[in-house]
Protein backbone atom coordinates (compact mmCIF):
# COMPACT_ATOMS: atom_id res chain seq x y z
CA UNK A 1 0.00 0.00 0.00
CA UNK A 2 1.50 3.49 -0.59
CA UNK A 3 0.39 6.77 1.21
CA UNK A 4 0.05 9.76 0.53
CA UNK A 5 2.27 12.89 0.46
CA UNK A 6 -0.43 14.57 3.20
CA UNK A 7 -0.69 11.16 5.46
CA UNK A 8 2.92 10.61 5.06
CA UNK A 9 3.73 13.74 6.58
CA UNK A 10 1.36 13.15 9.23
CA UNK A 11 2.90 9.57 10.11
CA UNK A 12 6.09 11.92 10.66
CA UNK A 13 4.73 14.16 12.67
CA UNK A 14 3.51 11.27 15.57
CA UNK A 15 7.64 10.12 15.90
CA UNK A 16 9.04 12.20 18.79
CA UNK A 17 12.18 11.88 17.27
CA UNK A 18 14.59 14.11 15.27
CA UNK A 19 12.99 13.84 11.82
CA UNK A 20 10.07 16.02 11.78
CA UNK A 21 7.22 16.43 9.26
CA UNK A 22 8.61 18.95 6.38
CA UNK A 23 7.38 22.49 7.30
CA UNK A 24 5.06 23.86 4.69
CA UNK A 25 5.38 27.61 5.29
CA UNK A 26 9.22 27.90 5.56
CA UNK A 27 9.18 25.75 2.31
CA UNK A 28 6.71 28.22 0.50
CA UNK A 29 8.83 31.47 1.52
CA UNK A 30 12.72 30.15 0.90
CA UNK A 31 12.74 26.70 -0.90
CA UNK A 32 9.81 26.30 -3.21
CA UNK A 33 10.41 29.44 -5.36
CA UNK A 34 13.93 28.73 -5.41
CA UNK A 35 15.40 31.59 -3.01
CA UNK A 36 17.60 29.66 -0.40
CA UNK A 37 19.41 27.90 -3.32
CA UNK A 38 19.71 31.36 -5.35
CA UNK A 39 20.92 32.58 -2.05
CA UNK A 40 23.80 30.20 -1.81
CA UNK A 41 24.77 30.28 -5.28
CA UNK A 42 24.76 33.68 -4.98
CA UNK A 43 27.40 33.80 -2.42
CA UNK A 44 29.56 31.53 -4.05
CA UNK A 45 29.71 33.27 -7.15
CA UNK A 46 30.20 36.39 -5.31
CA UNK A 47 33.39 34.98 -2.68
CA UNK A 48 34.53 33.35 -6.24
CA UNK A 49 34.31 36.46 -8.30
CA UNK A 50 36.19 38.48 -5.39
CA UNK A 51 38.73 35.97 -4.95
CA UNK A 52 38.96 35.65 -9.02
CA UNK A 53 39.53 39.12 -9.18
CA UNK A 54 42.60 39.10 -7.31
CA UNK A 55 44.41 36.96 -9.13
CA UNK A 56 43.46 38.63 -12.07
CA UNK A 57 45.11 41.79 -10.37
CA UNK A 58 48.21 39.49 -9.85
CA UNK A 59 48.55 38.14 -13.55
CA UNK A 60 48.14 41.96 -14.57
CA UNK A 61 50.96 42.89 -12.13
CA UNK A 62 53.61 40.13 -13.44
CA UNK A 63 52.40 41.34 -16.75
CA UNK A 64 53.33 44.87 -16.35
CA UNK A 65 56.78 43.32 -14.59
CA UNK A 66 57.33 41.85 -18.12
CA UNK A 67 56.03 38.19 -17.50
CA UNK A 68 55.13 37.24 -21.13
CA UNK A 69 52.43 34.92 -20.39
CA UNK A 70 50.00 33.86 -17.61
CA UNK A 71 51.90 31.52 -14.89
CA UNK A 72 50.32 28.62 -13.26
CA UNK A 73 51.05 29.05 -9.84
CA UNK A 74 50.37 24.94 -8.74
CA UNK A 75 53.43 23.04 -9.66
CA UNK A 76 53.23 19.20 -10.35
CA UNK A 77 53.80 17.76 -7.34
CA UNK A 78 54.60 13.95 -6.10
CA UNK A 79 54.60 11.49 -3.70
CA UNK A 80 54.75 13.08 0.22
CA UNK A 81 54.25 10.72 2.85
CA UNK A 82 52.01 11.84 5.81
CA UNK A 83 54.42 12.02 9.05
CA UNK A 84 53.44 13.54 11.96
CA UNK A 85 50.73 14.90 11.16
CA UNK A 86 51.83 16.60 7.60
CA UNK A 87 53.08 15.76 4.21
CA UNK A 88 55.57 17.91 2.96
CA UNK A 89 55.96 17.95 -1.14
CA UNK A 90 59.02 19.36 -1.52
CA UNK A 91 62.35 18.37 0.68
CA UNK A 92 63.61 21.65 1.09
CA UNK A 93 60.42 23.40 1.83
CA UNK A 94 59.48 21.81 5.65
CA UNK A 95 57.00 24.90 6.35
CA UNK A 96 55.04 24.18 2.82
CA UNK A 97 53.09 20.92 3.62
CA UNK A 98 49.23 19.21 3.61
CA UNK A 99 47.98 18.80 7.20
CA UNK A 100 46.86 15.24 7.14
CA UNK A 101 45.90 12.12 9.06
CA UNK A 102 46.88 8.39 7.49
CA UNK A 103 46.77 9.74 3.99
CA UNK A 104 49.24 10.01 1.60
CA UNK A 105 49.92 12.44 -1.59
CA UNK A 106 50.34 10.32 -4.69
CA UNK A 107 49.79 12.95 -7.03
CA UNK A 108 49.04 16.75 -7.97
CA UNK A 109 48.15 18.10 -11.31
CA UNK A 110 46.57 21.42 -12.10
CA UNK A 111 43.67 22.14 -13.79
CA UNK A 112 46.00 23.81 -16.22
CA UNK A 113 47.45 21.00 -16.43
CA UNK A 114 44.88 18.87 -17.02
CA UNK A 115 44.12 20.98 -20.34
CA UNK A 116 41.44 23.86 -18.63
CA UNK A 117 41.36 27.53 -20.83
CA UNK A 118 39.72 29.12 -17.73
CA UNK A 119 42.73 31.73 -15.95
CA UNK A 120 44.61 29.56 -13.24
CA UNK A 121 44.58 29.66 -9.26
CA UNK A 122 40.63 30.70 -10.24
CA UNK A 123 37.14 28.91 -9.52
CA UNK A 124 37.35 26.32 -11.79
CA UNK A 125 37.14 22.05 -10.34
CA UNK A 126 33.84 20.79 -9.32
CA UNK A 127 32.64 17.11 -9.47
CA UNK A 128 34.83 13.92 -9.99
CA UNK A 129 34.09 10.25 -11.11
CA UNK A 130 36.07 7.23 -12.05
CA UNK A 131 35.42 4.53 -14.32
CA UNK A 132 37.42 0.75 -14.81
CA UNK A 133 38.27 -1.01 -18.24
CA UNK A 134 37.26 -4.25 -18.63
CA UNK A 135 41.32 -4.94 -18.22
CA UNK A 136 41.47 -2.93 -15.01
CA UNK A 137 42.57 0.34 -15.70
CA UNK A 138 41.88 2.94 -13.93
CA UNK A 139 40.55 6.38 -15.48
CA UNK A 140 39.69 9.62 -13.38
CA UNK A 141 37.53 12.20 -14.48
CA UNK A 142 37.76 15.58 -13.63
CA UNK A 143 34.89 18.58 -13.97
CA UNK A 144 36.23 22.05 -14.52
CA UNK A 145 34.37 24.84 -15.51
CA UNK A 146 35.05 24.68 -19.02
CA UNK A 147 34.47 21.09 -19.39
CA UNK A 148 35.98 17.32 -18.28
CA UNK A 149 39.39 16.22 -18.28
CA UNK A 150 40.45 12.56 -18.57
CA UNK A 151 43.49 11.01 -17.20
CA UNK A 152 44.63 7.65 -15.88
CA UNK A 153 45.77 6.72 -13.30
CA UNK A 154 48.56 4.49 -12.95
CA UNK A 155 49.30 1.72 -10.03
CA UNK A 156 52.13 4.42 -8.78
CA UNK A 157 49.11 6.72 -8.28
CA UNK A 158 49.86 9.19 -11.14
CA UNK A 159 47.79 10.97 -13.43
CA UNK A 160 49.02 10.37 -17.01
CA UNK A 161 46.44 13.01 -18.64
CA UNK A 162 44.77 11.91 -21.81
CA UNK A 163 42.55 14.83 -22.91
CA UNK A 164 39.18 16.72 -22.58
CA UNK A 165 36.02 16.80 -23.80
CA UNK A 166 34.64 20.98 -23.90
CA UNK A 167 31.62 21.81 -22.87
CA UNK A 168 28.51 22.29 -25.07
CA UNK A 169 29.35 24.56 -28.24
CA UNK A 170 27.50 27.99 -27.70
CA UNK A 171 27.62 27.21 -23.74
CA UNK A 172 28.82 29.12 -21.02
CA UNK A 173 31.83 28.32 -18.71
CA UNK A 174 30.32 27.49 -15.48
CA UNK A 175 31.84 26.01 -12.22
CA UNK A 176 28.87 23.63 -11.38
CA UNK A 177 29.82 20.82 -14.05
CA UNK A 178 28.50 17.53 -12.70
CA UNK A 179 29.75 14.01 -14.18
CA UNK A 180 28.48 10.31 -13.41
CA UNK A 181 29.30 7.07 -14.93
CA UNK A 182 26.65 5.23 -16.66
CA UNK A 183 28.54 1.39 -17.52
CA UNK A 184 31.27 2.87 -19.70
CA UNK A 185 30.11 6.07 -20.44
CA UNK A 186 29.96 9.71 -18.31
CA UNK A 187 26.62 12.00 -18.37
CA UNK A 188 27.81 15.23 -17.78
CA UNK A 189 25.34 18.76 -16.93
CA UNK A 190 26.19 22.20 -16.18
CA UNK A 191 24.35 24.73 -14.70
CA UNK A 192 25.28 26.49 -18.01
CA UNK A 193 21.98 27.61 -20.19
CA UNK A 194 22.03 25.81 -23.31
CA UNK A 195 24.50 22.62 -22.13
CA UNK A 196 22.26 20.02 -21.34
CA UNK A 197 23.26 16.18 -21.21
CA UNK A 198 26.88 14.85 -22.79
CA UNK A 199 26.86 11.08 -23.31
CA UNK A 200 30.36 10.72 -23.94
CA UNK A 201 31.78 6.75 -24.41
CA UNK A 202 34.93 6.22 -22.10
CA UNK A 203 36.04 2.76 -24.13
CA UNK A 204 37.58 6.00 -26.20
CA UNK A 205 40.51 6.85 -23.75
CA UNK A 206 41.81 2.96 -24.39
CA UNK A 207 43.54 3.71 -27.32
CA UNK A 208 45.50 7.22 -26.72
CA UNK A 209 48.72 7.07 -25.47
CA UNK A 210 49.89 10.56 -23.24
CA UNK A 211 53.05 10.79 -24.27
CA UNK A 212 52.02 11.63 -27.94
CA UNK A 213 49.82 14.33 -26.13
CA UNK A 214 46.16 15.15 -25.06
CA UNK A 215 43.50 14.79 -27.67
CA UNK A 216 40.58 17.18 -27.23
CA UNK A 217 37.66 15.65 -28.01
CA UNK A 218 34.79 17.33 -29.80
CA UNK A 219 31.88 17.64 -28.38
CA UNK A 220 29.48 18.56 -31.92
CA UNK A 221 30.78 14.64 -33.57
CA UNK A 222 32.50 12.76 -30.65
CA UNK A 223 29.76 12.32 -28.29
CA UNK A 224 27.97 8.89 -27.98
CA UNK A 225 24.02 10.63 -27.30
CA UNK A 226 22.90 14.31 -26.73
CA UNK A 227 19.67 15.40 -24.48
CA UNK A 228 18.96 18.58 -25.65
CA UNK A 229 15.38 19.01 -23.99
CA UNK A 230 16.05 20.37 -21.23
CA UNK A 231 14.01 23.73 -20.60
CA UNK A 232 16.74 25.74 -20.69
CA UNK A 233 19.59 23.59 -21.22
CA UNK A 234 20.71 23.80 -17.23
CA UNK A 235 20.85 21.13 -14.44
CA UNK A 236 22.39 20.80 -11.31
CA UNK A 237 23.25 17.34 -11.32
CA UNK A 238 23.22 13.68 -12.89
CA UNK A 239 23.09 10.30 -12.06
CA UNK A 240 22.63 7.00 -13.41
CA UNK A 241 21.41 3.44 -12.44
CA UNK A 242 23.28 0.77 -14.55
CA UNK A 243 20.41 -1.83 -13.25
CA UNK A 244 17.73 0.10 -14.71
CA UNK A 245 19.20 1.93 -17.96
CA UNK A 246 18.43 5.00 -17.10
CA UNK A 247 20.18 8.28 -16.53
CA UNK A 248 17.99 11.30 -13.94
CA UNK A 249 18.65 14.63 -14.40
CA UNK A 250 18.11 16.77 -11.21
CA UNK A 251 17.25 20.45 -10.26
CA UNK A 252 16.82 21.43 -14.51
CA UNK A 253 15.93 24.96 -14.25
CA UNK A 254 13.16 26.64 -14.21
CA UNK A 255 11.37 25.69 -11.12
CA UNK A 256 8.14 26.45 -13.37
CA UNK A 257 8.61 24.02 -15.74
CA UNK A 258 6.51 20.75 -16.15
CA UNK A 259 8.80 19.01 -13.91
CA UNK A 260 9.51 21.61 -11.54
CA UNK A 261 12.99 20.86 -11.15
CA UNK A 262 12.38 17.36 -9.88
CA UNK A 263 13.70 14.33 -11.60
CA UNK A 264 13.90 14.08 -14.99
CA UNK A 265 14.28 10.15 -16.22
CA UNK A 266 16.23 9.74 -19.47
CA UNK A 267 16.26 5.82 -20.89
CA UNK A 268 19.73 4.85 -22.00
CA UNK A 269 18.87 1.04 -23.56
CA UNK A 270 20.46 3.20 -26.55
CA UNK A 271 23.05 5.72 -25.28
CA UNK A 272 22.81 7.32 -28.92
CA UNK A 273 19.31 8.36 -28.70
CA UNK A 274 18.15 9.11 -25.10
CA UNK A 275 14.41 9.85 -24.57
CA UNK A 276 12.61 11.10 -21.18
CA UNK A 277 9.45 9.00 -21.17
CA UNK A 278 8.49 11.25 -17.96
CA UNK A 279 9.91 13.01 -14.84
CA UNK A 280 8.84 13.25 -10.87
CA UNK A 281 7.75 16.78 -9.94
CA UNK A 282 5.73 16.03 -6.77
CA UNK A 283 8.69 17.71 -4.10
CA UNK A 284 9.31 20.05 -6.64
CA UNK A 285 13.13 20.96 -6.90
CA UNK A 286 15.79 18.12 -6.56
CA UNK A 287 19.03 19.05 -6.05
CA UNK A 288 21.14 15.36 -5.73
CA UNK A 289 20.23 11.56 -5.79
CA UNK A 290 20.43 8.28 -5.10
CA UNK A 291 18.55 5.47 -7.48
CA UNK A 292 18.68 1.98 -6.95
CA UNK A 293 16.69 -1.48 -7.21
CA UNK A 294 15.76 -1.72 -3.96
CA UNK A 295 16.54 -4.33 -1.53
CA UNK A 296 16.20 -3.66 1.79
CA UNK A 297 13.79 -4.47 4.59
CA UNK A 298 10.28 -2.78 3.73
CA UNK A 299 8.96 -5.61 1.43
CA UNK A 300 6.48 -3.48 -0.07
CA UNK A 301 9.25 -1.89 -2.33
CA UNK A 302 11.04 -4.95 -3.26
CA UNK A 303 12.49 -5.13 -6.69
CA UNK A 304 11.39 -1.71 -6.98
CA UNK A 305 13.58 1.15 -8.56
CA UNK A 306 13.94 3.91 -5.52
CA UNK A 307 15.47 7.59 -5.28
CA UNK A 308 16.27 8.95 -2.50
CA UNK A 309 16.58 12.37 -3.09
CA UNK A 310 17.73 15.91 -1.05
CA UNK A 311 15.51 18.63 -1.20
CA UNK A 312 16.93 21.24 0.25
CA UNK A 313 14.53 20.76 3.19
CA UNK A 314 14.11 16.96 3.66
CA UNK A 315 14.72 13.75 2.45
CA UNK A 316 12.16 12.38 -0.24
CA UNK A 317 11.72 9.26 -1.38
CA UNK A 318 10.40 8.08 -4.88
CA UNK A 319 9.67 5.09 -6.14
CA UNK A 320 10.27 5.60 -10.09
CA UNK A 321 9.63 1.71 -11.31
CA UNK A 322 7.01 2.97 -13.69
CA UNK A 323 8.31 6.57 -15.31
CA UNK A 324 5.49 7.45 -16.88
CA UNK A 325 3.51 7.23 -13.29
CA UNK A 326 6.18 7.54 -10.37
CA UNK A 327 5.17 7.75 -6.90
CA UNK A 328 6.05 9.74 -3.96
CA UNK A 329 6.71 7.51 -0.68
CA UNK A 330 7.54 10.05 2.10
CA UNK A 331 8.98 13.22 2.40
CA UNK A 332 10.25 14.49 5.45
CA UNK A 333 12.29 17.34 7.37
CA UNK A 334 15.18 17.29 9.98
CA UNK A 335 15.68 19.58 12.81
CA UNK A 336 18.58 21.83 11.85
CA UNK A 337 17.18 21.73 7.98
CA UNK A 338 18.94 24.77 6.23
CA UNK A 339 19.86 23.15 2.64
CA UNK A 340 20.09 19.32 2.30
CA UNK A 341 22.37 18.94 -0.19
CA UNK A 342 23.41 15.02 -1.20
CA UNK A 343 23.58 11.75 0.53
CA UNK A 344 24.11 8.32 0.39
CA UNK A 345 22.99 4.78 1.28
CA UNK A 346 25.44 2.86 2.95
CA UNK A 347 24.66 -0.45 1.78
CA UNK A 348 23.00 -1.02 -1.70
CA UNK A 349 22.74 -4.43 -0.99
CA UNK A 350 20.27 -3.83 2.09
CA UNK A 351 18.94 -0.49 1.91
CA UNK A 352 18.55 0.57 6.11
CA UNK A 353 20.34 3.68 6.38
CA UNK A 354 22.10 6.40 4.56
CA UNK A 355 23.71 9.17 5.71
CA UNK A 356 22.48 13.17 4.58
CA UNK A 357 24.91 16.25 4.74
CA UNK A 358 23.23 19.82 4.73
CA UNK A 359 25.60 22.68 2.99
CA UNK A 360 24.64 25.24 4.98
CA UNK A 361 23.90 24.32 8.89
CA UNK A 362 27.21 25.05 9.85
CA UNK A 363 26.85 28.37 8.34
CA UNK A 364 23.55 29.43 9.70
CA UNK A 365 23.94 27.92 12.86
CA UNK A 366 20.85 26.04 12.89
CA UNK A 367 22.74 22.35 12.98
CA UNK A 368 22.13 20.36 15.91
CA UNK A 369 26.31 20.09 16.87
CA UNK A 370 29.18 22.98 17.49
CA UNK A 371 28.54 25.88 15.60
CA UNK A 372 30.89 25.29 12.13
CA UNK A 373 31.62 21.65 12.47
CA UNK A 374 30.08 20.02 9.60
CA UNK A 375 27.09 17.45 10.49
CA UNK A 376 26.33 14.15 9.07
CA UNK A 377 22.83 13.29 9.44
CA UNK A 378 22.04 9.40 10.28
CA UNK A 379 18.95 8.15 8.53
CA UNK A 380 17.19 4.78 9.24
CA UNK A 381 15.61 4.08 6.05
CA UNK A 382 13.89 0.69 6.91
CA UNK A 383 10.39 1.87 6.48
CA UNK A 384 10.84 3.71 3.18
CA UNK A 385 7.59 5.15 4.53
CA UNK A 386 8.57 6.57 7.36
CA UNK A 387 12.42 7.39 7.76
CA UNK A 388 13.89 8.38 10.88
CA UNK A 389 16.21 10.75 11.52
CA UNK A 390 18.29 8.47 14.53
CA UNK A 391 20.98 10.29 15.38
CA UNK A 392 24.40 12.62 13.55
CA UNK A 393 28.43 12.91 13.92
CA UNK A 394 30.26 16.39 14.54
CA UNK A 395 33.48 16.67 12.58
CA UNK A 396 36.39 17.49 14.39
CA UNK A 397 37.16 20.52 12.37
CA UNK A 398 35.54 23.33 11.15
CA UNK A 399 34.21 22.84 7.77
CA UNK A 400 31.13 22.58 5.59
CA UNK A 401 29.99 19.65 3.93
CA UNK A 402 29.21 19.26 0.33
CA UNK A 403 29.67 15.74 -0.83
CA UNK A 404 29.92 12.51 0.52
CA UNK A 405 30.43 8.16 -1.36
CA UNK A 406 29.96 5.38 0.58
CA UNK A 407 32.31 2.52 0.18
CA UNK A 408 32.72 -0.38 1.61
CA UNK A 409 32.54 0.74 5.79
CA UNK A 410 34.16 4.18 5.35
CA UNK A 411 32.40 7.40 3.89
CA UNK A 412 34.65 9.79 1.66
CA UNK A 413 33.24 13.45 2.40
CA UNK A 414 34.65 16.50 0.45
CA UNK A 415 34.62 19.05 3.24
CA UNK A 416 35.24 22.06 1.02
CA UNK A 417 38.30 24.18 2.90
CA UNK A 418 39.07 21.02 5.28
CA UNK A 419 39.71 18.71 2.25
CA UNK A 420 38.46 15.03 2.84
CA UNK A 421 37.43 13.35 5.49
CA UNK A 422 36.74 9.50 5.46
CA UNK A 423 34.83 8.04 8.32
CA UNK A 424 34.57 4.33 9.94
CA UNK A 425 30.90 4.32 9.79
CA UNK A 426 30.69 0.53 10.04
CA UNK A 427 28.86 1.07 13.26
CA UNK A 428 25.91 2.74 12.44
CA UNK A 429 23.83 -0.43 12.19
CA UNK A 430 24.44 -1.21 15.34
CA UNK A 431 24.50 2.02 16.62
CA UNK A 432 22.18 4.64 14.31
CA UNK A 433 23.00 7.77 16.89
CA UNK A 434 26.45 8.29 15.21
CA UNK A 435 28.16 7.93 18.89
CA UNK A 436 30.42 5.06 17.21
CA UNK A 437 31.64 7.15 13.99
CA UNK A 438 34.97 7.57 13.88
CA UNK A 439 37.32 9.91 11.80
CA UNK A 440 39.65 7.17 9.92
CA UNK A 441 41.81 9.27 8.06
CA UNK A 442 42.07 13.03 6.52
CA UNK A 443 43.82 15.09 3.71
CA UNK A 444 43.91 18.98 3.99
CA UNK A 445 44.45 19.92 0.87
CA UNK A 446 43.69 23.61 1.66
CA UNK A 447 46.71 25.15 3.52
CA UNK A 448 45.58 29.03 3.47
CA UNK A 449 42.65 28.76 5.97
CA UNK A 450 44.65 26.30 8.53
CA UNK A 451 44.88 29.36 11.32
CA UNK A 452 41.67 30.41 11.08
CA UNK A 453 39.05 29.73 13.58
CA UNK A 454 35.38 30.15 13.69
CA UNK A 455 33.20 30.64 11.04
CA UNK A 456 35.80 32.15 9.33
CA UNK A 457 37.45 28.61 8.59
CA UNK A 458 34.11 28.50 6.38
CA UNK A 459 33.98 29.24 2.57
CA UNK A 460 33.48 27.51 -0.55
CA UNK A 461 36.94 26.62 -0.95
CA UNK A 462 38.88 23.17 -1.80
CA UNK A 463 37.45 19.82 -1.74
CA UNK A 464 34.22 20.10 -3.87
CA UNK A 465 34.03 16.20 -4.44
CA UNK A 466 36.34 13.02 -4.32
CA UNK A 467 36.01 9.30 -6.02
CA UNK A 468 37.76 6.44 -4.22
CA UNK A 469 35.84 3.42 -5.62
CA UNK A 470 39.00 2.14 -7.93
CA UNK A 471 40.46 -1.50 -6.80
CA UNK A 472 43.63 0.20 -6.59
CA UNK A 473 42.99 2.60 -3.23
CA UNK A 474 43.43 5.65 -5.01
CA UNK A 475 41.02 8.57 -4.39
CA UNK A 476 40.35 11.56 -6.42
CA UNK A 477 39.94 14.66 -4.90
CA UNK A 478 39.19 17.76 -7.40
CA UNK A 479 39.63 20.97 -5.36
CA UNK A 480 37.87 24.17 -6.73
CA UNK A 481 40.82 26.10 -7.52
CA UNK A 482 43.95 24.31 -7.61
CA UNK A 483 43.55 21.10 -9.59
CA UNK A 484 43.45 16.86 -9.38
CA UNK A 485 44.90 15.74 -6.06
CA UNK A 486 45.58 11.82 -5.68
CA UNK A 487 45.74 10.89 -2.51
CA UNK A 488 45.51 6.81 -0.99
CA UNK A 489 44.73 5.53 2.92
CA UNK A 490 48.56 5.00 4.42
CA UNK A 491 47.39 2.51 6.32
CA UNK A 492 43.84 0.63 5.41
CA UNK A 493 41.67 -1.37 7.95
Amino acid sequence: MRFTKAFSLGLSALVLAKEIPKDLEMAAALYDNGYMHEKIMGEKETFWAARDAEQVEINAQNALMGAEAIVDPWVELHFAQCRDGRAVPFRDQATNFFRCNNINLHHFLSHTALGSQMTPNTSIGSSSWGWVSDDGREFAIIAQADGAAFAEVTNAGKLQYLGRLPQTPGAAAAVWREIRRFKHYIIVGSESYNHHIQIFDLKKLLDLDYRKGPKTFDPATDLTGFYGNLPDGRAHNVLANDDSDFAYVVGARPRTSACQSGLIFLNLTDPSAPVSPGCAPMDGYVHDAQCLMYKGPDTRYLGREVCYAYNEDSLSIYDVTDKQFPELISVTGYEGATYAHQGWVLDKEWQNFLILDDEYDEIDGRSPGTPGHAITYIWDISDLESPKQTGYYEAPRIANDHNQYVYGNYAYQSNYGAGISVLDISSIPGNPTGSGVTEFAWFDMYPENDNSTGISALGFVGAWSSYAGFPSGHIIINSIERGAFVVKIQNPA
